[in-house]
């Protein structure tokens, strides 16, 4: 007789893995989403503070180095300095993060484009990540989330009123 050899694989190494899957699962996404404020956050803040600390460099920096065509290397030293020091903050606090990560990209894609073009890879993460905060939300970790729960309940304990 020839029958076909069946290889039967065991069924525990299957269940142990979606049991590790299933409680990788429940990892909270707000912990994640903190972790990505932060490590941005973190990132744009260091660059401003620097610059804050040294304007007459940032404002060489700006006009020779980075020479990013049609604006002022002066204009751009300050509104870089601002952004970085004004949106990171709100970012890692987790306040109008939607709104902060705007900004932030925008940088991203003007230092991408005439700035430092071969340090795309670096780009694409901290891109990656603010595109993940701008979609989903700083998460329950955050004065996004204060803020959302105290306007709710604001609205609720208004008494409706009729128009006649």
């Amino acid at each position: 007789m020839n029958e076909p050899l069946v290889v039967r694989t065991p069924a525990w190494p299957l269940r142990r893995f979606d049991a590790i899957r299933r409680g990788l699962d429940r990892f909270p996404l707000s912990i994640v989403q903190l972790a990505m404020r932060i490590a941005v956050g973190s990132v744009f803040f260091s660059a401003g503070l620097l610059k804050y600390r040294s304007p007459e460099l940032t404002l060489l920096l700006f006009r020779d180095e980075y020479k990013v065509p049609f604006f002022d290397p002066a204009l751009m030293a300050r509104m870089a300095t601002f952004n970085e020091l004004t949106f990171s903050t709100l970012l890692i606090f987790g306040l109008a993060t939607r709104v902060a990560t705007l900004p932030m990209l925008g940088m991203i894609a003007v230092i991408q484009t005439f700035v430092y073009p071969e340090a795309w890879i670096e780009h694409l993460l901290w891109a990656s990540i603010l595109i993940f905060l701008l979609t989903r939300g700083a998460g329950a970790l955050s004065l996004d989330r204060v803020a959302e729960r105290l306007l709710m309940k604001d609205t609720t304990k208004r008494p409706h009123s009729k128009s006649t």
